[in-house]
């Protein structure tokens, strides 16, 4: 290695076993109370959107909503708890993968929101190195669905037994949460089958795990720097981007046969991605590698939470008949 050369820019075919350990993650300076003003903040609109969910939760579908009590705010925190456990967890799934292969990479950027639902856009990490192989590639981009999924599960199914079931008013006007498959099959196993004019108050716990199912299966949609696209490429190379323009077109169809707002918005926010990264996913320092059958199986799993977790129209506005 020549003076002032950085190993993250040596080509593919270099062998990165002689670079030594202090070359190869070199944390750089980061600024904790950047990431600490932004996780306070989130915690602050989430908590109030928490609030919020709650006084909706005690009001019932009746819609006779409660005063706001110092009880009803700490009452929030049974939705913001739940939500950042499932999005940090889900980033700190990446960020220790990233750790463990020695790739430069910053702790959770938590983004707050004021918006009435969430609460809060998500949260990120931002990696600074190239990944050294499409081995670490796949165990980064798949650490993070899986952290959220282990927390995510658990929390809808003890939201589910917080809810309750209420009748539904003839004219009663609304929000209608879509359901994915795992969801339908946790309200079955808690509730059983639910009669005709009845439906869930679901409890704030309940719509954060939710929220939780939602981010993850969007996530891991192939696409992009998306979760789903390290998968990808990691899996199957440069002939990912067949997968990312399959998915791409697939999405274009649901949005329009389904004309879901807040799908369709994510996607536009996915497709505008690829637009400015480049539809081709970097390649690793080392693209000629084989992955294993241990993580061929994790590919298996990662489609498998795609599909329980997804679902076309995530929240539709149902009007009084």
């Amino acid at each position: 290695m020549r003076p002032g050369e950085d190993w993250a820019s040596l080509p593919p075919t270099i062998d990165r076993d002689w670079i030594p350990a202090k070359d190869r993650a070199r944390p750089r300076s980061s600024r904790p109370w950047v990431h600490l003003v932004l996780f306070l903040a989130t915690v602050l609109t989430t908590t109030g959107c928490g609030v919020g969910h709650y006084l909706s939760f005690s009001a019932g579908f009746a819609g006779h909503a409660p005063s706001i009590t110092p009880s009803a705010i700490l009452a929030g925190f049974w939705y913001s708890g739940t939500v950042l456990a499932i999005l940090g967890c889900h980033e700190m799934g990446h960020y220790i993968a990233c750790r463990l292969y020695g790739i430069d990479a910053t702790l959770p950027f938590f983004l707050p929101a004021p918006i009435v639902l969430t609460g809060t856009f998500g949260a990120v990490i931002r990696i600074r190195d190239m990944f050294p192989d499409r081995r670490s590639l796949f165990d980064v981009g798949i650490a993070g669905p899986i952290a959220g999924f282990v927390v995510a599960v658990p929390a809808l199914f003890l939201g589910l037994w917080l809810s309750r079931v209420e009748a539904v008013p003839a004219r009663f006007a609304g929000l209608e949460l879509g359901e994915p498959l795992l969801f339908k099959a946790a309200a079955w196993l808690v509730w059983g089958h639910i009669a005709d004019g009845f439906s869930i108050n679901l409890h704030p716990m309940g719509f954060a795990a939710w929220f939780g199912l939602i981010m993850t299966a969007l996530n891991l949609i192939p696409i992009g720097q998306l979760d789903g696209g390290h998968i990808a490429y990691a899996v199957l190379g440069r002939r990912s981007l067949w997968v990312t323009t399959a998915s791409a077109t697939a999405g274009a169809v649901i949005v329009a046969l389904y004309r879901s707002v807040t799908l369709g918005v994510f996607f536009m926010l996915a497709v505008s991605m690829l637009f400015i990264a480049g539809l081709r996913h970097p390649a690793t320092l080392d693209d000629v590698v084989d992955l294993g059958w241990g993580r061929l199986a994790l590919t298996v799993l990662a489609i498998v939470m795609l599909v329980l977790c997804f679902t076309p129209v995530p929240i539709e506005e149902l009007l009084p008949h």
